[in-house]
């Protein structure tokens, strides 16, 4: 994600549309440059839908980056991914062009970007988290059964454990959202 910001001035969006405004494919897709994969990224046809006849095979070729880590890797179908964003008001991915690192008040140290939970689901497919500040939180699926590692928009990862309060989730979900983290929390323990 640092690297594609870089290069481009601003974060991935988190979907990329065709000109017809449908959804094509994932962000996923997008830093595969940034990742020694441009053979891959090559491969794709950037004007169709991740589940076109030509795209669809190359989900088989997901990245190693992308895969559950160990044993756990085994817990999802090929080709699937539980690398997701959240996207939504406030979140660093609420902007449809991608944000820019200029535009994290709460800090990038405290903003999370890359979350590994969720449902699983193919690397291409442009599908991730809902967040709207003002409902629930959605069911965030877990491949640990005590918590799930996530990466700052700084480019450090963590771990957030179960325990955790929900206050303290929102707090790194929103990169505006002002909120100061509850209980003395300190992620970098």
């Amino acid at each position: 994600m640092s690297n594609y910001e870089s290069a481009h001035g601003r974060l991935p969006p988190a979907v990329v549309y065709g000109k017809d405004g449908q959804p094509l494919y994932s962000w996923r897709v997008l830093v595969l440059p940034y990742l020694e994969q441009q053979g891959l990224f090559a491969q794709f046809h950037l004007d169709e839908p991740w589940d076109s006849p030509h795209n669809l095979p190359l989900v088989e070729q997901m990245p190693y980056v992308y895969r559950a880590p160990g044993r756990k890797a085994r817990l999802l179908p090929p080709g699937h991914t539980v690398c997701h964003v959240f996207v939504g008001p406030g979140t660093a991915f609420e902007d449809p062009r991608g944000a820019l690192l200029s535009d994290f008040p709460d800090s990038t140290v405290y903003t999370l970007l890359i979350i590994e939970a969720g449902r699983p689901v193919p690397w291409t497919k442009p599908e991730e988290i809902p967040y709207r500040g003002d409902q629930d939180l959605p069911p965030i699926k877990r491949i640990f059964k005590d918590g799930f590692r996530f990466a700052t928009a700084a480019g450090s990862v963590h771990w957030f454990p179960n325990e955790e309060s929900e206050a303290n989730l929102r707090a790194l979900i929103t990169r505006n959202g002002g909120e100061k983290f509850e209980n003395g929390w300190d992620f970098y323990r």
